[in-house]
């Protein structure tokens, strides 16, 4: 009554007890849910916690819908999507209700069809997995943030099929972004100019990791090549080790020919980013003496000169805090972010700003490194919170002036911003030209 399969990318559980994370889902219905029609699902799942899913219908994705290396995300095989106007949710209610159908005519039959043998290549590109059967493009899906493609470990297939053969034409070693492209130009161009033999104004420290070259490439080609035009900023990506010593030498390779690569020495793991940022603290105060300290992502796009100008308004001297602030959150119990009461026993989280964008004076960067150094300073896995966290320490003994701006926006991107999160290297370039224009605009919303 179903006749659907799945065929997943699967990496290694962390915790006893659940999946482990599904990196890629594939699942085509050949009857549908409830309406009866072909579907084919795409998805990811970490700690049992599934994410939006992309849904391919019989109709062709539509032409301003953003593409996956150039391919659109779903391809058509209802022959009538453009003749006949949707029905309303209501009568497709009433429908399922009284157990009507609505007849589907088909340009070309449904990818996978009942008893008959197919071949299904699954291959992996610069933007996204795509899927072909029978040498015929299907469905794109593009690689989900945090949803790391050596991750995987294993395949899986599962329901209404006979498996003949599976062979891997190439198992991926690195990240696909070190084919060649327009924005991963190894160019000399893009290498960061000395630091400078003075105190700078602000530093900017972008987390990163080893396997993000294409990321690291699309900041350095945009926001990052005004920091290098002036001589008051400096920014460098923070990166920790990958489990992978190919992946590593990669890494070393684009460190000595970009010169802004800062290693943290330890194996890249999610509750250890808080050491990351120290690192940035550290940086930002010892090497090069910067008056401020800005964090942020390698998928955040900076707007740099709405940042410095939102800092010079600041009075000279003031303990500052600076993005988008988070007031009364509660930490979440259940979920990919979960906290243990271990972890965090208080109800609540120390107002703190998101950490896709935000700013700190020099003065809290100072007391922060002298409790770690003194082992007095609480860490806690989400660096964000842990930062709100040391700077409610800092206030007991001064004041300190927090600024809540929702331009330095953590959910995606809003016109007008000042620091846009989500955005992958394709979006920066775009954005980039966007900003050169006059046009702080957003090129698509998540």
């Amino acid at each position: 009554m179903v006749s659907q399969f799945m065929m997943e990318l699967q990496g290694l559980k962390t915790v006893d007890g659940e999946d482990p994370p599904r990196i890629l889902h594939f699942n085509p219905r050949l009857h549908g849910d409830w309406s009866g029609r072909p579907v084919i699902e795409h998805n990811t799942c970490y700690r049992m916690q599934w994410g939006t899913p992309l849904r391919c219908e019989g109709r062709k994705s539509h032409v301003d819908e953003e593409t996956v290396d150039g391919l659109c995300k779903c391809e058509r095989w209802i022959r009538d999507d453009q003749e006949q106007p949707e029905e309303t949710k209501a009568a497709w209610w009433l429908n399922r209700l009284i157990g009507q159908k609505k007849e589907v005519n088909i340009d070309w039959p449904f990818p996978f069809v009942e008893g008959k043998l197919f071949v299904l290549t699954l291959s992996a590109g610069m933007e996204g997995y795509h899927v072909n059967v029978d040498g015929r493009h299907v469905t794109s899906f593009p690689y989900r943030t945090g949803f790391v493609l050596e991750d995987a470990t294993g395949l899986s297939l599962n329901g209404d099929l006979d498996v003949q053969s599976v062979f891997a034409g190439s198992l991926p070693t690195t990240h696909p972004s070190f084919a060649p492209q327009d924005y991963l130009e190894m160019s000399t161009l893009w290498q960061a100019p000395p630091l400078p033999d003075h105190p700078v104004d602000i530093f900017i420290g972008i987390l990163s990791s080893a396997n993000h070259f294409a990321e690291r490439m699309g900041v350095r080609k945009t926001w990052m090549s005004a920091v290098s035009k002036s001589p008051n900023v400096v920014a460098r990506f923070f990166v920790a080790l990958h489990g992978r010593s190919e992946v590593n030498f990669q890494l070393k390779k684009e460190a000595e020919f970009f010169g802004d690569i800062v290693f943290v020495p330890f194996l890249d793991n999610y509750d250890l980013v808080v050491l990351k940022t120290l690192a940035i603290l550290e940086y930002g105060l010892h090497v090069v003496s910067a008056k401020y300290v800005m964090k942020c992502d390698d998928d955040t796009f900076v707007r740099l000169d709405s940042v410095i100008t939102e800092i010079v308004n600041v009075p000279s001297g003031t303990s500052l805090y600076m993005g988008n602030i988070n007031f009364h959150h509660r930490p979440l119990r259940q979920g990919k972010w979960a906290v243990t009461y271990e972890e965090w026993p208080e109800e609540e989280y120390p107002v703190y700003a998101n950490g896709p964008g935000y700013v700190i004076s020099s003065d809290i960067a100072a007391f922060v490194l002298s409790a770690f150094r003194n082992k007095t300073l609480r860490l806690f896995k989400m660096e964000d919170v842990s930062m709100g966290l040391w700077v409610e320490q800092f206030t007991r003994t001064r004041h300190v002036q927090y600024i809540h701006n929702s331009k330095f926006c953590q959910f995606g991107c809003i016109d007008d911003y000042y620091t846009a999160h989500y955005q992958s290297p394709r979006l920066m370039l775009c954005m980039w030209q966007k900003l050169l224009d006059g046009k702080p605009e957003c090129c698509n919303a998540r």
